[in-house]
């Protein structure tokens, strides 16, 4: 510790540090200081005290694959490269049926999620999510089904006449087990009307998990960074966060995610550097004290990005996927097919100095690796 309070010449943030060895929470402005100040060597050194007080020197995965029912969206967010209208070439609607073709695809596979998300569809109301989700509990009722980001389930609730709370209900009894981060991209009002206008709301996201937590129902958090928001609009994203977790505990990992330039009206802005998103990883896992797992998505991140932020806070590189999602690809993510095999996974995990772990969607262990 000696050696590294050395190399740090500022004041304010030698106390930061200090904080954080102590395993005391940091500020707002404490995380400020370290987007702005800290050099990668310092972020490093800090997010993996955090991320072994957490997490030793386990790195997680689980086996898993995706369904996209639509990209066909009512909304139109400017960062979005996934949305096409109904009509168009690029678009398409599966039926119940395909998609549960898709699970049976999977019925000789050793799997043990189902993660569904898309867009939010005009004319699909929560009767036709549910008898989705009922549909595939009752064809592999032992797999965990992750479904319908907070802005899919806004609408689908809201359409439908019930409270959240009477939605979610619903949705529980016919299957679904927890709710994917999505949807959350910057919860600052003014940015939320520069880039997604229509969307949910920030309040109404907050309230949505914050339900779903209170009924037992877990969920993850992401935070889409790199376009036009500030270290302030992210610290203020976390911090709601942070305190929603403080209230209920029910956030399982916290997921940034990268603004991709590709085919969305704001590609003139183009992409952050890798060091920019080694810093956003390392700030968020020494911020973030209460969510468990930090994930690097890495369809989204690409693998060597991945490994890499291993070493800034990441304790967790999602799963299999099984080639399984189009979200990141067509936005220009370099992993035009993402597939990887557990082998693979554990090669890049170890590959970082970290010991592999299969884990279920709650971080429960199915099988440690050996190094």
């Amino acid at each position: 510790m000696k050696n590294l309070f050395d190399h740090i010449n500022d004041t304010e943030l030698k106390v930061v540090a200090a904080k954080v060895f102590a395993g005391s929470r940091i500020s707002g402005e404490d995380a400020l200081l370290l987007y702005s100040k800290a050099d990668l060597p310092v972020l490093a050194l800090l997010s993996g005290t955090v991320r072994r007080r957490l997490n030793n020197d386990f790195a997680f995965f689980n086996r898993n694959f995706h369904i996209e029912p639509t990209n066909i969206c009512v909304y139109n967010c400017r960062f979005c490269s996934y949305h096409k209208p109904q009509g168009d070439p690029e678009s398409w609607e599966f039926t119940h049926n395909q998609m549960l073709d898709i699970v049976k695809k999977f019925d000789n596979i050793k799997v043990t999620e189902v993660h569904i998300a898309g867009g939010v569809h005009p004319l699909h109301d929560l009767d036709y999510y549910c008898l989705l989700i009922s549909r595939i509990h009752e064809h592999r009722p032992e797999i965990h089904i992750k479904a319908y980001s907070a802005i899919e389930l806004d609408y689908m609730i809201s359409m439908s006449g019930l409270s959240i709370k009477e939605g979610l209900e619903e949705l529980k009894k016919s299957g679904l087990d927890s709710i994917p981060g999505g949807g959350a991209e910057i919860f600052d009002e003014e940015v939320r009307k520069r880039t997604c206008p229509e969307k949910t709301s920030s309040k109404r996201w907050i309230e949505i998990h914050e339900t779903a937590h209170n009924l037992g129902i877990t969920s993850n958090a992401t935070m889409l960074y790199g376009h036009i928001e500030t270290y302030a609009h992210r610290v203020d994203h976390m911090r709601r966060l942070r305190d929603l977790q403080d209230r209920t505990g029910g956030f399982n990992a916290f997921i940034p995610l990268k603004y991709k330039k590709a085919n969305n009206p704001m590609s003139y802005l183009g992409e952050v550097s890798i060091l920019e998103d080694l810093r956003n990883y390392a700030v968020a896992r020494i911020f973030l004290d209460n969510i468990p797992h930090l994930k690097a998505y890495w369809p989204m991140a690409g693998r060597e990005l991945a490994r890499m932020s291993l070493l800034f806070g990441a304790d967790d590189l999602d799963g299999t996927i099984n080639d399984t999602t189009k979200i990141y690809s067509m936005a220009g993510a370099e992993e035009k097919n993402p597939e990887m095999t557990t082998e693979e996974i554990c090669r890049l995990i170890r590959d970082a100095g970290f010991k592999p772990v299969e884990r279920d969607s709650r971080y429960n262990f199915i099988n440690t690796f050996a190094l």
